[in-house]
């Protein structure tokens, strides 16, 4: 029978969760975005026959387009994936885009006032010519002869500048794929692209989430508790481990996407419910302090294996399938859990025990 560790000086437990959190804190700047939180276009290839990945990397690259390429082996036959970063170019154009949809429908309330009185003639024009000037820009990168000028109808404008704008997305995919054609000999393709702007709100979405789902945790924990260093404890943990499958992220090249984020949301979700697992045996139940977190590490663990070995079934899978979304669920779920063994059991437990065993003495 596995004796109690609690029995001995648990606070030397608390020494190995701060060493990882602490190089999880170094590591975690060096965490990349993917295509979902950065935009870009994201390329899926059933290859007929083997290339050279390096060199359709450095051919991308001459032309401006910073690539990862990435070739797997399936049971279906090799399959790459190429992650291509947005250029400056389509950064711009999506800028302009943004202005002229905000500035049209500025213009259009103007231009409905100019109509019935003459005193909003300086202020339309104005904005008319700002208005102009955009969407001259952009016809200009679609390589189209169009001139803004020429519209009188902004329904008629707005119509024209929507395709100028696909045109120069079509244009800049046409241009990636004539360079994969060099390199790359497939049957089936697919592209996923994700604009700047739809990037941006990704990113904003999910920032979101997160503030909403800590204030929401904290809310719950010291509601639930009502004591303060119980409910610092379970959050601590719960934020240790995210730090810590952050820092895994990082040392195994996952970026943060819309699955992995997804994962670690619930990460947060699982590491609050074995922390406050593991406070209440301590804080509510009776009886020794240690036979309790001992109790609680017995069921804790059962939970977290079986866990384990669920997202390890998934990471089987996801190898044999080489499906990156079930990867990077995997590999964060399963970095969390092992995280979440360390922060629970070793910082939270080491943090409740000692206040228990204080305010009983």
């Amino acid at each position: 029978m596995i004796p109690n560790i609690y029995k001995w000086d648990y606070r030397y437990f608390i020494i190995l969760p701060i060493v990882l959190i602490i190089i999880s804190a170094f590591l975690v700047p060096g965490i990349e975005f993917g295509v979902d939180f950065k935009g870009g276009n994201l390329i899926t290839l059933q290859l007929n026959q083997e290339f050279e990945s390096s060199a359709l990397e450095n051919a991308l690259l001459e032309e401006g387009y910073e690539a990862n390429v990435k070739v797997f082996e399936v049971g279906g036959g090799d399959r790459a994936e190429i992650e291509i970063a947005q250029t400056d170019e389509i950064f711009e154009i999506d800028e302009v885009k943004n202005k002229f949809n905000s500035l049209i429908v500025e213009v259009s309330v103007l231009q409905a006032q100019y109509n019935t009185n003459a005193s909003f003639k300086e202020e339309y024009e104005e904005k008319r010519d700002e208005l102009y000037e955009l969407a001259d820009q952009m016809f200009v990168f679609a390589e189209m002869g169009n001139k803004a000028d020429m519209y009188t109808n902004l329904n008629e404008l707005k119509d024209d500048f929507g395709s100028s704008y696909l045109k120069v997305y079509e244009k800049h995919n046409s241009k990636i794929m004539g360079i994969i054609d060099e390199y790359a000999d497939y049957s089936t393709m697919s592209i996923e692209s994700v604009s700047p702007a739809l990037s941006s709100h990704f990113l904003d979405q999910a920032w979101m989430v997160l503030i909403f789902s800590i204030i929401l945790s904290t809310i719950f924990v010291f509601a639930f508790f009502r004591t303060f260093v119980p409910s610092l404890a379970v959050l601590l943990g719960a934020f240790s481990d995210i730090i810590m499958a952050l820092g895994a992220m990082v040392l195994l090249g996952i970026p943060l996407t819309l699955p992995s984020f997804a994962a670690l949301l619930m990460l947060i979700g699982y590491s609050l419910d074995t922390d406050i697992l593991l406070t209440m045996r301590i804080i509510k139940r009776r009886g020794n302090p240690r036979e309790n977190a001992w109790s609680a590490l017995k069921t804790g663990m059962t939970m977290s294996f079986t866990a384990i070995v669920a997202f390890s079934v998934l990471l089987i899978v996801a190898y044999l399938t080489q499906i990156s979304t079930y990867y990077e669920i995997s590999i964060v779920a399963l970095a969390g859990l092992f995280g979440d063994l360390i922060a629970t059991w070793c910082l939270n437990a080491v943090i409740v025990l000692y206040y228990k065993e204080r305010s009983i003495a």
